[in-house]
């Protein structure tokens, strides 16, 4: 097993400046608790961007509050079992998530992955800078979509080059402050008689194709987190910091994103021009500038969160370009002002049509997260049952895991075409969801696929590295 050097944090009164970066946490470092997990959690979803993808029920797929609840629920519950499951790694491991996927793919292959995951934290951290705008906007006459992006990017920026302390007490402040505020918006939803007035006399209700649809949102926006829980996770101790992990995550999580989503769904009744946040502010009447600037100021702050996985990910990615790239903390500061640079290009880019990209930026989302969450939880959690090598994988031959693994790759290939001919998007319908009325099943077939070729065409290689 390879041995890092010490690496000395400066610490202040407040906060603790990061320098472990994609390095394993030693266990003298492991300061993570289970409330302050959890917190981070609850307020990563106290978010507009939730607000909505709750909206999304009776906007994008006809659903009636009741129907979109229930979707939601069970939805975010199945997600965020996943997501809770791939958390509990993180203690055990002690690096960040998408590094542990050299274990299944090989070090070159792990960091293919990790481009992956890079991608989707972009698009993320893109979303979340356009709604975080657009509720400055609803707010203050006059002031430009483009300058709002650009001023919630810089905060985000800021609290990201400070690193895992600094993201983890601010979301955890702005989990309770938003949360309140989330609270009472919906109760003064509810006594608002004009949140029920359906927007152009649709007709909601129940459809079998909305529901999954609205159901298949509720698992990717869980799953969408699962390429970075152990990087928060990774703080906790190693004995007992795996069932700890994994309920803080869960419990955060789904309790986090049901609680805003409800309060989207309700918004979407009457949202007819996709400005879900606008509609809010106006359902909320006098009270609703405070809710918008909190969700704005909470979005600015919380997407740190976004940009700081990101930039694990990428250091990822950078470290296998060469044997003489060493990850320190100037690479990772400078990696965090071009990662949020690129995200702020992209959110001014595609504000104009956001509720579109957006929707099938999570679709699409679904089905390359669902894939490599399947063969990293059986490789894990089935076959090698927590036990791997963290030296073998700063390699640059990747150890006992190789630079590719063909099984992982070939079985992860095989779950993104399984998913082809099930597809529903608004650029690709796969032949087989015509007869299936359109019901979004691929994220099912993706996870089931691959996840038993890997278990079936890995148990024996696994089984003689065992004896070695």
């Amino acid at each position: 097993m390879s041995e890092y050097p010490s690496l000395s944090a400066t610490t202040t009164k407040i906060i603790t400046f990061e320098r472990r970066h994609i390095h394993p946490i030693p266990e003298n470092e492991r300061h993570g608790t289970t409330r302050g997990l959890f917190f981070v959690w609850l307020g990563i979803n106290m978010l507009p961007l939730t607000v909505v993808t709750g909206a999304l029920g009776p906007t994008l797929f006809g659903l009636s509050l009741g129907w979109t609840m229930v979707a939601v629920i069970i939805g975010n519950v199945v997600g965020g079992i996943a997501t809770a499951l791939h958390a509990s790694q993180g203690p055990q491991l002690g690096i960040p998530q998408m590094l542990q996927a050299r274990g299944q793919f090989g070090f070159y292959g792990g960091s293919l992955l990790s481009l992956v995951a890079v991608i989707m934290f972009l698009g993320f951290f893109a979303s979340n800078l356009v709604v975080a705008s657009q509720s400055f906007a609803a707010i203050f006459d006059g002031l430009s979509v483009n300058v709002g992006i650009v001023v919630c990017a810089v905060v985000a920026l800021v609290v990201a080059i400070f690193g895992y302390d600094l993201v983890r007490k601010m979301m955890g402040i702005f989990s309770v402050f938003i949360g309140v505020l989330v609270v009472i918006s919906i109760f003064v939803l509810i006594s608002n008689p004009a949140t029920f007035d359906v927007a152009g006399d649709a007709e909601l209700g129940y459809n079998t194709a909305g529901f999954f649809g609205m159901l298949a949102v509720g698992v990717t926006w869980q799953l969408a987190y699962a390429p970075y829980v152990s990087d928060y996770s990774r703080y906790m101790p190693r004995g007992s910091g795996s069932r700890a992990a994994f309920w803080a995550t869960f419990l955060g999580l789904v309790a986090g994103t049901v609680l805003v989503m409800l309060l989207g769904a309700l918004v979407g009744l009457t949202t007819a021009d996709g400005d879900a946040m606008a509609a809010l502010g106006k359902l909320l009447g006098g009270f609703g500038p405070l809710v918008l600037i909190g969700f704005g100021a909470s979005s600015a702050v919380i997407n740190s969160a976004n940009i700081y996985s990101g930039v694990m990910s990428s250091l990822t990615v950078l470290e296998s370009f060469s044997a003489r790239i060493r990850i320190n903390t100037s690479k990772r500061v400078i990696m965090t002002v071009a990662y949020a640079l690129v995200a702020l290009l992209a959110a001014v880019l595609g504000k104009d049509n956001f509720l579109l990209i957006f929707s099938d930026f999570v679709t699409i989302l679904l089905y390359v997260l669902i894939p490599w969450s399947a063969i990293n939880l059986a490789d894990y959690f089935i076959l090698r049952k927590g036990h791997y090598r963290v030296g073998d994988m700063f390699e640059r031959d990747g150890g006992m895991y190789g630079k590719w693994d063909a099984i992982g790759l070939t079985s992860y290939l095989v779950g993104l075409l399984a998913q082809v001919p099930f597809m529903v998007t608004t650029m690709y319908t796969g032949p087989l969801a015509g007869p299936l009325g359109f019901v979004d099943v691929a994220w099912i077939v993706g996870f089931l696929v691959p996840g038993v070729v890997y278990v079936l065409w890995k148990r024996s290689r696994v089984n003689a590295e065992a004896l070695v």
